[in-house]
């Protein structure tokens, strides 16, 4: 009967030290009620409470926790539906108001970050949602942040994980792709026309400047060259004339140079002869000529007014 007695005993004790002593670990935070009304947050450590009158309503965890955002449709600017999932971040910062200010912070910040999320997607195309990832998750952390305030919790950050556009939008995307690569590649190809042309311009453009850059010195060069010739032909001709005006000033030169020109005379007068069809004279012969013509006619006009002629 005492074995009993004691038992029981040692099970009341342990009972009561159950509810005096607790241990909280270090991840967690605690919130200690004292009939039915907040009374502390317990950090990790050992503490006492008093049996029967405190007790631990509320356990939080103290790391950084992370929920998945499920799926959900959304709808774009340009009218697109895509379904978004993603991953929120969060700590809680407050244990009582965590406790007290919301029932469960958990599925809130999920519902709100859905919320957000919605809106935040209906601002943008789908191009942009896409390209603006990091924005649009910025843009969901500041709003879930400020809405949870009062919930004794902070959002650290928002990741969107998948953006997947439904069926009718991903061949609508296809098609509006494969035309987007045949209007790049018929620019492409534009452009090397374009460019192929301006380089064959370019090289006519330079063949007809080093043609005509070769032809003008061809000029300049036959210009200098006939200028030297004229020069030459003229200083040559200047020589002459100066000797032969030096020659014609010694005893006998004027005589030299009139048998010189009567020679050169004779010499073309042969010529012009030779190659002739009719026959030219000088005129000095042509007046001789005449004269013995004009005699012979006088002289037949005297035999015929004369009777019987002359014999």
């Amino acid at each position: 009967m005492a074995l009993t007695y004691l038992l029981i005993f040692f099970l009341i004790i342990a009972f009561v030290l159950w509810n005096t002593i607790i241990i909280v670990p270090e991840r967690e935070q605690c919130v200690v009620e004292r009939l039915g009304k907040f009374r502390t947050v317990l950090c990790s450590g050992i503490h006492f409470l008093v049996p029967f009158f405190d007790r631990v309503a509320y356990t939080h965890e103290a790391r950084e926790q992370v929920f998945d955002i499920p799926p959900q449709t959304c709808i774009t600017q340009d009218n697109m539906q895509v379904l978004i999932d993603g991953l929120v971040y969060l700590k809680v910062t407050d244990p009582k108001l965590a406790s007290y200010g919301i029932g469960d912070y958990k599925n809130a910040s999920i519902n709100l970050a859905q919320t957000t999320m919605r809106s935040e997607v209906g601002k943008l195309t789908l191009s942009k949602a896409f390209s603006e990832r990091d924005l649009l998750n910025e843009k969901i952390v500041r709003e879930v942040d400020i809405a949870s305030d009062s919930w004794g919790i902070k959002v650290l950050r928002y990741e969107i994980k998948n953006i997947r556009p439904s069926s009718n939008v991903i061949s609508t995307l296809e098609k509006q792709m494969e035309a987007e690569r045949e209007k790049r590649a018929e620019i492409t190809l534009a452009e090397a026309d374009k460019e192929n042309r301006i380089i064959l311009s370019e090289g006519e453009r330079t063949e007809s400047i080093n043609i005509s850059e070769g032809e003008k010195q061809k000029r300049i060069n036959d210009a200098l060259g006939r200028a030297k010739e004229i020069e030459l032909v003229s200083t040559a001709s200047a020589d002459g004339v100066r000797l032969v005006a030096e020659a014609i000033n010694l005893p006998g030169g004027d005589m030299a140079v009139k048998l010189q020109l009567v020679e050169q005379f004779i010499n073309e007068v042969g010529k012009i002869m030779d190659k002739s069809k009719i026959s030219v004279v000088p005129a000095e012969m042509a007046n001789i000529k005449g004269f013995f013509e004009g005699a012979s006619k006088v002289s037949s006009t005297i035999s015929s007014s004369i009777p019987g002629g002359i014999r």
